[in-house]
């Protein structure tokens, strides 16, 4: 699928507003206590990282809403079944009726994604980090389409920003590694 001038320009105004911004903890119960996303970034082994990263998920893909949580999971079911069509219109009307759930977006940008529609991917992504930009899966489908598009510097600098936010992902940590000779010269 093409990948248009416009969502290049969007992708990476994304990833130069993710980068750049310092967003508040999420997740912390008082101020003293460390944030889930906090103790993910410092997560000292695979295991610890794999268990935090399921209770960053099941925290955004709380809507506040019982119907967008049901198209929610509808789409994600639908896509695990491979009936990505159904996908496209559950998660569609989600971020119709639910334009400032970041977690909706996000799953709309994978659905996109199965169906090479690199464009429309891009957008979803997008709105994803401008709602979450500590979405470290917004972030790794970025660096994923643009490592596609031939944009090695951006997909390096998105995937490295993952490792920030969560440490011990081996298929990131494999995509910098693929990318650094190209980045830097050097290998790892």
């Amino acid at each position: 699928m093409r990948f248009t001038m416009r969502n290049y320009k969007s992708a990476v105004a994304a990833l130069l507003f993710v980068t750049g911004f310092a967003a508040a903890p999420v997740f912390a119960q008082d101020e003293d206590a460390p944030s889930l996303l906090d103790r993910l970034a410092q997560a000292e082994d695979d295991t610890t990282a794999a268990r935090l990263e399921r209770q960053v998920r099941r925290e955004w893909s709380k809507s506040g809403s019982p119907t967008m949580d049901l198209l929610l999971k509808r789409g994600q079911d639908a896509m695990e079944t491979g009936d990505t069509d159904a996908a496209l219109q559950h998660l569609g009307a989600l971020t119709d009726h639910a334009p400032d759930f970041a977690e909706g977006w996000h799953a709309l940008a994978l659905a996109y994604y199965r169906v090479e529609m690199l464009g429309q991917a891009a957008d979803a992504l997008e709105r994803t980090l401008a709602l979450n930009p500590q979405h470290f899966g917004a972030l790794r489908g970025l660096g994923a389409i643009l490592e596609q598009v031939d944009k090695p510097e951006l997909a390096y600098d998105a995937y490295s920003r993952v490792l920030t936010l969560r440490p011990h992902d081996s298929d990131v940590e494999d995509a910098l590694e693929r990318l650094e000779r190209r980045v830097t010269g050097t290998s790892l």
